[in-house]
């Protein structure tokens, strides 16, 4: 190998890693502006919302930063095989995670809506899909750093329980709504909440889809919803 292929490889290497690193704190920040967003719906903290929603712009950057760097890869080093498969899914999983600050953005805006309606405490169902979120998503970043195919497979199993929290939630919202137990207005706020978090499980089996891709070249779509075929 000459000089000159080692040096590439070097540089490839090396910008390799930055789009890595990115990519990581992209996740770290997202995961915060997830569960700062529950935070301030069970407290009402207008506050720490609209710092939530400012926040959001930074999200975007850091997503077209990451874009940038991955188009700047595939423009001067033009990777090939195992290398451009990893540009790729950076490109599609740093989509994901600037929605999911969207999703969580959404939270954070029913907030400011609430006016005076205030929350002794959230229902057990939203705080599990809360943790659950979060809790899945650094998991799936973790995966997409060590490119671990396997446990790409046991990350996208983790909506199944996100799903479930979706379904009890709504239940539970609904009947009490029909009851007079809580009021419609309260109703609708916990379950749009809920709709987002439901959201970020979907974009985080995304995550565990390409991390599949990256690491196999196989595409697969995982827990796909009924009806839909898989992709193998």
């Amino acid at each position: 190998m000459t000089d000159f292929h080692i040096q590439s490889r070097a540089e490839l290497d090396r910008e390799l890693a930055a789009i890595r690193e990115s990519m990581l704190a992209l996740g770290e920040r997202v995961a915060v502006t997830i569960h700062d967003s529950v935070l301030a719906l069970r407290n009402t903290d207008n506050e720490l919302a609209e710092t939530i929603i400012v926040g959001d712009a930074e999200l975007n950057k850091m997503r077209f930063d990451i874009e940038k760097a991955c188009e700047s890869v595939i423009a001067t080093q033009q990777p090939a095989a195992s290398d451009l498969r990893e540009v790729i899914a950076a490109l599609n999983i740093v989509v994901d995670l600037e929605r999911m600050g969207d999703h969580a953005a959404g939270i954070a805006k029913t907030v400011q809506l609430m006016e005076d309606e205030q929350f002794d405490s959230l229902p057990e169902s939203l705080e599990r899909m809360s943790a659950r979120t979060q809790d899945m998503l650094r998991q799936a970043v973790d995966v997409y750093a060590t490119a671990d195919n396997d446990r790409a497979y046991n990350v996208a199993l983790m909506d199944d329980k996100i799903d479930d929290g979706y379904q009890s939630l709504t239940h539970e919202l609904l009947q009490g709504m029909l009851e007079d137990e809580i009021s419609t207005t309260r109703g609708l706020y916990l379950l749009f909440a809920g709709h987002n978090l439901e959201r970020i499980g979907d974009r985080v089996t995304n995550i565990a889809e390409r991390v599949i891709f990256m690491a196999s070249g196989k595409m697969k779509e995982l827990n796909p919803e009924p009806g839909d075929a898989r992709v193998s």
